[in-house]
């Protein structure tokens, strides 16, 4: 049973967003925005806040994410014999994935309070969405409890895996989870006793749970989950959105410049010129690798040094001074082969 509980004073941190309370929260916090234009200046430290959190692109990716979630909670609803359609999201690393992953989830959650009000602290809420991380070297019995853990459904060591398993079906189905998500699929190896466990877990937990299931994972169609029988049952039932890198051009559009004006458009800089973040399209799209994670990075860094040094606008200079995540330094910084020195002739 899921029941809303008195907020604890004493709590200083926010629960885990792979909490039900922690997602809720995470749902119902009105996303960063920038500034209208008759708002009054916002001080430092209420800018700094705000591009560390910064806004969330509606990319084309996000909104096909989007589309076909609803489109599969529709079809899937009245089905009952087999598991529901699911879908799959993959694509390379700092793509945008978890963000895009989260921001349909933070959707499915308001819509569905918007139709079923709040029942009030002490009542038995809906969770219309649960939100799961697969957990290093899983196994079925950790996964169940991953599970178990974001209905706060009590688990002791002595438990099995079915027992748990009972406990999430029969929790879940009662909370009216409609949707669930699965993160860091790509850790699933089927291929091994361990891996092929968890793997049918997962299958029969999408055909226990009356929701639409949405997995996400790093490069998924070139890992193990895709091949041998267990991966013939998932390919045959999921289909797949392809989060990639954005290309410097695609026919006459150029997808990542209208990227970075849409990032340039939510700056809170007092002196930052319009427009000069996008004449700087190619060497952004060098220095990230076009991936979305990367530039959203680099640019919210970029604003926090330009608030905090007081110059208040973002130059290539500063872009060139700040160290981004591996990835994208190994593909713009490339190590240099070095030869192998000569012997000194005798």
């Amino acid at each position: 049973m899921v029941r809303e509980q008195d907020a604890d004073p004493m709590v200083a941190e926010p629960a885990a967003i792979t909490t039900w309370q922690g997602f809720e929260a995470f749902a119902t916090t009105v996303p960063p925005a920038p500034p209208a234009a008759d708002a009054p200046r916002r001080g430092p430290d209420e800018r700094l806040a705000y591009h560390s959190a910064f806004v969330t692109i509606r990319t084309p990716a996000v909104d096909a994410l989007a589309r076909n979630v609803r489109t599969l909670m529709v079809l899937g609803r009245h089905q009952r014999i087999t598991a529901r359609p699911s879908l799959i999201v993959t694509g390379p690393a700092t793509t945008g994935k978890t963000t895009a992953l989260l921001e349909v989830g933070r959707v499915c959650h308001l819509a569905h309070t918007a139709r079923s009000p709040h029942p009030g602290i002490g009542r038995t809420a809906q969770v219309p969405v649960a939100y799961v991380l697969v957990p290093p070297a899983a196994s079925a019995k950790t996964l169940a409890a991953e599970f178990a853990r974001y209905l706060g459904i009590p688990t002791t060591a002595r438990m099995t895996q079915a027992q748990i398993t009972s406990a999430v079906c029969a929790t879940y189905a009662q909370a009216g989870v409609r949707l669930v998500l699965i993160d860091e699929i790509h850790r699933l190896n089927p291929h091994t006793s361990t891996g092929a466990e968890t793997a049918d877990l997962l299958k029969d937990l999408s055909e226990r749970i009356g929701a639409t299931f949405v997995y996400a994972g790093i490069d998924v169609t070139r890992t193990e989950l895709f091949t041998g029988i267990r991966g013939a049952q998932l390919a045959g039932r999921a289909s797949m959105i392809d989060f990639g890198a954005f290309p410097a051009r695609l026919g006459t559009h150029q997808p990542f410049k209208e990227l970075i004006t849409l990032m340039e458009q939510a700056l809170d800089l007092e002196h930052h010129t319009t427009g000069s973040l996008p004449r700087h399209a190619s060497y952004l799209h060098q220095r990230t690798g076009g991936k979305i994670g990367s530039l959203a990075r680099l640019i919210r860094q970029a604003a926090l040094g330009a608030i905090i040094d007081g110059s208040e606008r973002i130059t290539k200079a500063s872009l060139e001074a700040i160290q981004l995540d591996h990835l994208a330094e190994e593909h713009y910084r490339p190590r240099t082969n070095h030869p192998t020195p000569r012997r000194p002739s005798r």
